[in-house]
């Protein structure tokens, strides 16, 4: 049987509902605090990454047209080396390459 010793030790021990709701309101507004914080560094982070992310794309258009020219370029070099090795043969002259 408990006893009102038992109830007393009990209620020294263990938190009221008042005392509960208290320690909850608390740790729900850092938790909200929390959310407010974190929801502003991410969108800080999204558009770094938003901005980074066009910086790459530009970089990688800039980097394929590079390319693309260098293509180009080597494909006119073999013409015109085609060209100069015909008229070499056809001049008599020897190229020392």
């Amino acid at each position: 049987m408990i006893t009102n010793e038992d109830i007393k030790k009990l209620t020294e021990v263990l938190a009221t509902k008042r005392e509960t709701d208290t320690k909850f309101d608390a740790m729900h507004q850092v938790f909200s605090d929390l959310q407010v914080h974190m929801d502003t560094k991410f969108d800080a982070m999204h558009e770094s990454f938003s901005e980074l992310q066009s910086s790459v794309d530009a970089y990688a258009k800039k980097a394929d047209l590079y390319f693309q020219e260098m293509a180009a370029m080597r494909h006119a070099i073999s013409r015109h080396e085609e060209a100069i090795r015909k008229i070499a043969e056809k001049t008599g002259v020897k190229l020392d390459y």
